[in-house]
């Protein structure tokens, strides 16, 4: 069963299959013998299609907000193609010979398939059958105990001490945290974290290394893929030198929002600062001060960090938040205030981030927010967030990225110019100037 989890839905054959057969369904669909008449039908369905499609995309998404947001360029374009090739289905089922009906009947469910594939592959987080089932396929990883755990932090940074042996691997390695961190502190029911170990760290005596407390979006899972494929390919620039990432759940379901506080939804907040803090400092081969220290997040995570790096400057020394919505609950923002706060509006307001900003200390925080130039939902939440956080003190940098949405290219383009920031002042490259 475990092969079929694993299948690729990006780019392997589970994707370009559906793909072409879709593509072949349409074009047998349309040719028939070209008369006037089937040429009328056969483009006013699509047409009429087309059209109905767009109206339910705008009303979906635009008039009625059914999710929480803006969607992609793919969905606007596709979801009405879809619509139009149902309905050239829908009426080369209504015309004989048998088989054709056939083939318009089978095009419905496969058109919707391919939709949902492109759509999916444009965002680019989910790539795998057991990804977009939310069940984790990924292997556990064996923590790598410090090599000193008594040791103080050098004074020196990493970079300056550190010179890479024969036998450094060219690749990092990642795992589900086995076994997990425990919740005896907050008690909350979170999926099993992930930990992510640069090429460094996985050599004998290997050196303490900064670290970056990782979450993702909502809906999403503790996925640390792409945070170890950029932080591989930083590492492949920085003599096998990278941060060891841990990529935890903020969320507790797929769907759920605990909106990284302490509520009735959950204890997420303690979950974080009182089991995973302490737990990643005592157990893994991590610099101690609190400037080696990141808090990132995209998306609900990217808000989630925000907060955290905002309310505990003592414990994160940088925020790097990608696509981060403005606070918590932003997407459902009446269900929250009437939900969790019981209509308290200046009890929501207390807990946003621009206002944890506007109440805090920052001598020594640095903040970065990096977001898709082609993600206009969030492009105005994470200018907003680089805004308020220069207003406290912060030591803040806004990025677009340049050709990147609210998906992969967003993500990955955030924290890959994110990382090169930070590299200097997590001691992973010489300071400039």
């Amino acid at each position: 069963m475990d092969w079929l989890l694993d299948v690729d839905i990006v780019n392997g054959a589970a994707f370009w299959v559906p793909c072409l057969l879709s593509a072949a369904a349409f074009v047998v669909m349309l040719m028939r013998r070209p008369t006037g008449r089937w040429v009328v039908v056969a483009a006013s369905a699509v047409l009429i299609g087309v059209l109905l499609g767009l109206l339910v995309v705008w009303l979906a998404v635009d008039v009625l907000d059914a999710f929480g947001g803006p969607v992609n360029a793919a969905t606007r374009v596709w979801v009405p193609a879809c619509f139009g090739g149902i309905a050239l289905a829908v009426v080369t089922i209504a015309r004989p010979p048998l088989w054709r009906r056939v083939v318009g009947i089978v095009a419905i469910p496969l058109f919707i398939l391919t939709t949902g594939l492109v759509i999916n592959a444009a965002y680019g987080i989910t790539t795998t059958v057991g990804a977009f089932l939310y069940v984790n396929t990924t292997p556990p990883i064996a923590v790598i105990p410090p090599t000193d755990a008594a040791a103080p932090d050098p004074v020196e940074p990493v970079v300056a001490t550190w010179t890479p042996p024969a036998d450094l691997p060219t690749h990092g390695r990642y795992g589900v945290i086995d076994p997990p961190i425990p919740n005896s502190a907050s008690g909350f029911d979170a999926r099993g974290a992930e930990v992510y170990y640069p090429p460094a760290a996985l050599v004998e005596n290997a050196p303490r290394l900064p670290v970056v407390i990782m979450m993702m979006g909502q809906p999403g899972s503790p996925d640390a893929a792409i945070i170890a494929s950029v932080l591989d390919d930083f590492a492949a620039r920085h003599d096998g030198l990278a941060p060891i990432a841990v990529v935890i759940d903020q969320l507790g379901a797929p769907l759920a929002d605990p909106l990284c506080l302490d509520t009735s939804r959950g204890q997420a907040e303690s979950y974080i600062m009182d089991d995973v803090v302490p737990w990643v400092r005592d157990t893994l081969g991590v610099l101690r001060d609190r400037t080696d220290w990141v808090v990132a997040g995209y998306s609900n995570g990217g808000q989630c960090a925000t907060y955290l790096g905002s309310k505990y400057p003592e414990t994160f020394g940088s925020i790097l938040a990608v696509s981060p919505e403005e606070f918590a609950g932003e997407s459902d923002r009446r269900a929250v205030l009437d939900e969790v706060f019981d209509g308290d509006q200046a009890a929501y307001d207390a807990v946003k981030v621009t206002t944890v900003m506007g109440e805090g200390d920052y001598p020594d925080t640095t903040a970065i927010f990096a977001v898709g130039a082609d993600d206009p939902g969030y492009v105005p939440d994470a200018k907003k967030l680089a805004r308020a956080a220069s207003a406290a003190g912060m030591d803040t940098t806004f990025i677009s990225i340049p050709n990147a949405d609210h998906g992969r290219s967003g993500l990955a383009g955030g924290l890959t110019a994110g990382f090169a920031l930070l590299a200097p002042r997590l001691g992973l490259a010489a300071a400039k100037g």
